[in-house]
């Protein structure tokens, strides 16, 4: 006869079988989970030892590179540009390293900066784009035509593209040097610009910036830069915006201008101004310039090819 008692041994020797079944198993089970785990450990410690000597051996490439265009870049650029004059102009976040380097390449060749210009933060500022257009039409030399756009970008250079540049036809001044430094004085005093030392009108014109433009209005202070070099381009003989990694994307005064049809058949641009290479690249495209030739150089993927002249990419 089956009595309780055996009914309470028989399920609890089940259960009793079944712990024990648990425990050996899930042994069996963690080493070997535990030992895929591990080994899958070790595999990814050795890709990324793997990458970072990738990492590392590009980068001494990159410094070796970087070396011979600092090197090479007086010899490639010397007398591209003998006795032509240059104005720099430079935007807030343009850095201070790749313009003292740009000069460094102006005298390689054979050029002089009359001038240098830095547009700050209040220039490019959508909020303040009223009181910039007022000032550029109150300080406008007389003879000097404002083109028919009312932004703020084309209009500021349409004042500062006849006081910064000499015409291209007969190399004379399209300001006295009264209206010139009237308007420079009203615009500092505005805000807008700042002026280190004497500015001579010059042939040509080299307009610095900095990458990639961030913020809420980035879109429109990319527009005012952009829009500003391709005025100050068609004031004399030629000008380049030249600008860091990142002045290239869709939001960027570079890439703006790059994808504006109009602006790139006359301004010329270059994406990697922030490299030895692309410093070179900028005195070659300004040399280009003179030729009434255009381009988009750099490395970003909307550039035409790296160096004026070579197969696009």
């Amino acid at each position: 006869m089956i009595t309780l008692r055996y009914h309470i041994v028989s399920i609890s020797a089940v259960f009793l079988a079944l712990a024990v079944g648990i425990v050996l198993g899930s042994t069996a089970l963690s080493r070997t989970l535990f030992g895929g785990l591990a080994a899958a450990k070790d595999d990814l410690g050795r890709q990324v030892t793997d990458l970072e000597a990738q990492r590392n051996g590009l980068a001494a490439r990159l410094t070796d590179a970087d070396g011979f265009a600092t090197g090479i870049g007086p010899l490639a650029v010397a007398g591209q540009l003998a006795q032509r004059t240059i104005v720099l102009i430079t935007t807030a976040d343009a850095d201070p390293v790749d313009r003292d380097a740009v000069k460094t390449l102006v005298t390689a060749a054979g050029a002089t900066v009359t001038g240098e210009l830095q547009l700050t933060d209040g220039f490019a500022d959508p909020r303040r784009a009223d009181e910039l257009k007022d000032i550029v039409t109150r300080l406008l030399p007389a003879g000097v035509q404002l083109p028919t756009v009312s932004d703020p970008g084309t209009l500021a250079g349409g004042l500062l593209g006849p006081v910064l540049l000499i015409r291209k036809a007969d190399n004379q001044r399209q300001a006295s040097p009264a209206e010139s430094a009237a308007a420079l004085s009203g615009l500092a005093e505005g805000g807008f610009v700042r002026a280190a030392g004497e500015i001579r009108p010059a042939q040509l014109a080299i307009v610095l910036t900095g990458g990639a433009v961030s913020g809420a209005d980035a879109g429109d202070r990319a527009a005012t830069v952009a829009r500003f070099a391709a005025q100050v381009d068609r004031s004399g003989a030629g000008a380049v915006l030249a600008g860091a990694a990142g002045s290239a994307d869709g939001t960027g005064p570079i890439g703006l201008v790059r994808a504006d049809t109009a602006a790139a058949q006359v301004l010329s641009t270059v994406d990697n101004a922030d490299t030895p290479a692309g410093r070179i690249v900028t005195l070659l495209a300004l040399r280009e310039q003179l030729d009434e030739r255009s381009g988009g150089y750099g490395i970003a993927g909307n550039a035409e090819g790296p160096v004026p002249g070579s197969p696009t990419g």
